[in-house]
């Protein structure tokens, strides 16, 4: 499923217009900076837990030196931060069936 059929099913299931439908969706999960809700609470830090469904959050992984692969020289790895999400008990049984 991509975003545009996601509107549509978000439209046909809540009653609203496609336009309406697209801006909930935008106003959730958009990744441009300070328009999304989920992006937002990540860039400050938080958590975003959706009972039954998951948590979004953000982990920071430590620089460290890694290795090249193609010709075995050491190369140093930059600290970064990333987002993650976890699939909450509901959502993971429901898949598993």
């Amino acid at each position: 499923m991509n975003k545009k059929e996601m509107i549509a099913k978000l439209a046909k299931n809540t009653g609203l217009s496609q336009a309406k439908a697209g801006e909930v969706l935008n106003a959730i999960f958009s990744a441009d900076k300070g328009k999304g809700i989920i992006a937002t609470e990540l860039d400050a830090g938080r958590k975003v837990t959706i009972p039954g469904f998951g948590t979004f959050g953000s982990k920071s992984r430590a620089a460290r030196t890694g290795t090249n692969p193609a010709n075995g020289k050491k190369i140093s790895i930059t600290a970064k931060k990333y987002a993650y999400f976890k699939a909450g008990k509901t959502l993971r049984e429901r898949v598993s069936k």
